[in-house]
């Protein structure tokens, strides 16, 4: 007997879709559906979040040595002019080290991180910079859930669709 529904597509398109329709529910909140796609993705999401939630807290701050570019009050880079060992002069950037506290995973966040990273796409948002969906799970995600144990996500069911009668449903968080 199979485990999941088949939604009368081959493996790797299955896959694909499902794959597009949690990245979807997870960045707008709800998604429209049929219900055995839902019901599907429903469980895809679950485990994430339920993934996220048990890992969100799981990371220590730690201090990095940071080089950057030493800018100007203008926000360009500050050159110097500097000799070269057969006397060519050229221009080079000026770069100070500073040190940041910047979170480091422990070993199973990391792990958790890199299943979410395998089970989403990648999204750019409307001005095309990349959208961490991982980090907003982390971030926004499980701390709204932190006391909840399953059911994150509801189905409501909306009717038929007009064309080929198929049932259709709104998959949303909670």
């Amino acid at each position: 007997m199979a485990t999941n529904r088949k939604l009368g597509k081959t493996t790797d398109i299955r896959l694909a879709m499902l794959k597009t329709q949690v990245t979807d529910l997870l960045l707008h909140g709800q998604i429209q559906t049929t219900a055995a796609r839902a019901k599907e993705v429903q469980s895809m999401t679950e485990k994430l979040i339920a993934l996220a939630i048990r890992e969100k807290d799981n990371f220590e701050m730690v201090d990095s040595k940071v080089v950057k570019a030493k800018l100007d009050s203008n926000g360009n880079k500050v050159t110097e002019l500097v000799k070269s060992k057969n006397g060519k002069e050229f221009l080079k950037v000026v770069k100070e080290e500073t040190t940041e506290k910047r979170q480091k995973d422990m070993p199973s966040r990391l792990n958790a991180r890199r299943l979410m990273i395998k089970s989403l796409n990648k999204v750019k948002d409307a001005e095309g910079n990349p959208v961490d969906i991982t980090a907003k799970l982390f971030n926004e995600i499980a701390p709204k859930y932190a006391g909840k144990q399953g059911g994150y996500t509801s189905i409501v069911k909306l009717g038929q669709r007009r064309g080929d009668a198929a049932e259709v449903a709104i998959l949303k968080l909670v």
